[in-house]
């Protein structure tokens, strides 16, 4: 996929922002807040890393080069033998700004999170999303958050969960909905047509939706209809006729049931070809073969409600149990969905069913579609693997602080201990621009993702071969290790792998 034409517009946007470069051979002088010396920088463009100084005051970076420690008054960090980067940012996130303190993401030093995924935002919960913003700005943040509006969200406020086929006053309204969220900060709109009420939702609709994103120049998030293979290429197409009319983002790539790498491939080339036709298309990618999803994922769309779920029991009992067991066997059995919610939780829908002596189908129908979470072993390693190597996919965890899954806790971690470090499969600054630049490029944020001066100093100072991705789905909530420090808005967050402060972040509005 080819982002360098963005890429190099959003740095070139950016180049005023902040304090004038100081000419070759002159030194700052004064007092700054923090001076980190002797490090490796790798500033989040994808260029190699360069040994240089960084001065932090304030909340901004406010230089990058050699500094002269007898001219300035400071805090000084020891960066030798180490890097230093911008804060990442993680383009798919989930939580509740009000209530948790997000520390999973900091323990692997995202610094900025993006909220309000899969149709579903916290900017819907109040009374509008200026007052959601308005509230906001009163709390206490632990990291840069920015949001989404959520389409589902924006359907149930109208009353329009259980409707099809919307009539044209209904889309003018919801419209107008969303463009109260776009106008309050939204980053753009996120839909979830895998699940009620996206799922719902018809081409009318989406493309009046689009539009309006397109029409603010902001960008439309979508989990897509199906992930499934035999139904991937109908779904992006999907995505890609809303991106006539706006940029379009594929949520958490991946193909369920997909085999090969030939299929990443393929897949991919659709992509390139939407964009050699001018369609401003990205994706991001999760390093774990398993998904995470309520149980009505293998539930029909005709049962997926409780009302209707009733209902099929009643008069089509047969055709469910036919269906759900042929979908669960299409998902590699019953072996590969691993329960995260009571009472259940950590058993495989395989171990359930043998220990209570029932058939899998039983113990689902007992469950229902609205019952239950989990993680579906479901992805082909190599597969994935093509998505998060690609230089032009972002890294994103689809996590969250409660979210029962390893990537809500191990992702960003696990793209360097396990790409970077273990099989060197992505070179240190392939990693990085995946985590920062290329994300706050796309989505865009102005000042952050790259290490440079005037820039948010948000930053990062580790040693690579020290990180480390603890996390297991056995053990899901373990925090990530290995950072020596962390930067967000020039305050000291982490130092020693130690939480110093859950104050420290901002939120983040459209550009």
């Amino acid at each position: 996929m080819k982002h360098v034409i963005i890429f190099s517009l959003f740095l070139w946007l950016l180049s005023s922002c902040g304090i004038e470069n100081l000419e070759n051979g002159d030194f700052p002088v004064g007092t700054f807040d923090y001076a980190i010396l002797n490090g490796s920088v790798i500033d989040g463009t994808g260029n190699a890393e360069y040994r240089a100084d960084i001065l932090i005051r304030g909340d901004s970076i406010a230089f990058i080069g050699n500094i002269d420690t007898s001219q300035i008054t400071a805090r000084i960090i020891d960066a030798s033998n180490l890097v230093v980067t911008p804060g990442f940012i993680d383009a798919h996130a989930h939580g509740a700004p009000f209530e948790d303190s997000f520390e999973n993401f900091l323990s692997m030093g995202v610094t900025t999170i993006l909220l309000g995924q899969d149709g579903r935002s916290p900017v819907h919960r109040l009374v509008s999303p200026s007052a959601f913003f308005d509230s906001l700005e009163n709390h206490s943040l632990p990291l840069n958050m920015a949001f989404l509006a959520g389409h589902g969200d924006l359907r149930e406020a109208l009353h329009l969960s259980e409707k099809k086929s919307l009539e044209i006053p209904e889309i003018e309204a919801l419209c107008q909905h969303l463009e109260q969220a776009l106008d309050a900060g939204c980053l753009g709109l996120s839909t979830g047509l895998e699940y009620l009420p996206g799922a719902l939702a018809q081409e009318p609709e989406l493309t009046a939706m689009a539009k309006t994103v397109g029409s603010h120049g902001r960008i439309l998030m979508s989990h897509l209809r199906s992930e499934d293979d035999q139904e991937m290429n109908n779904s992006i197409e999907e995505l890609l006729n809303q991106g006539k009319f706006c940029r379009v983002h594929i949520s958490h790539i991946k193909v369920v049931y997909g085999k090969s790498n030939d299929r990443a491939q393929e897949i991919l080339a659709i992509i390139e070809d939407a964009q050699s036709r001018g369609i401003q298309i990205s994706t991001d990618v999760y390093p774990y073969n398993a998904s995470y999803t309520g149980i009505g994922i293998v539930f029909p769309e005709w049962a997926k409600t409780k009302k209707d779920f009733d209902l099929v029991r009643s008069n089509r009992e047969t055709e469910l149990r036919s269906f759900i067991f042929q979908k669960i066997m299409d998902r590699n059995g019953p072996e590969a969905t691993l329960f995260a919610t009571r009472p259940f939780t950590g058993k495989t829908l395989a171990e359930v069913a043998s220990e209570s002596g029932q058939d899998f189908v039983d113990i689902l129908l007992k469950i229902g579609p609205v019952g239950a979470s989990g993680a579906y072993f479901v992805m082909n390693e190599a597969l994935q693997e093509t998505f998060i190597v690609d230089p032009d996919i972002m890294i994103s965890s689809d996590g969250g602080p409660s979210l029962r899954h390893p990537r809500s806790y191990g992702s960003f971690s696990k793209i360097i201990e396990k790409y970077v470090v273990n099989e060197q499969k992505l070179s240190l600054e392939a990693a990085i621009h995946k985590m920062s630049g290329l994300t706050a490029s796309r989505l865009p944020i102005a000042d952050r993702g790259i290490l440079r001066q005037g820039f948010k100093a948000d930053i990062l100072v580790f040693n690579p071969t020290q990180i480390q991705a603890r996390s297991t789905y056995a053990n899901p909530y373990v925090k990530s290790k290995g950072l020596k420090k962390v930067f967000i808005n020039g305050s000291l967050v982490i130092d020693q792998d130690s939480i110093l402060n859950l104050d420290s972040g901002k939120i983040i509005k459209s550009m």
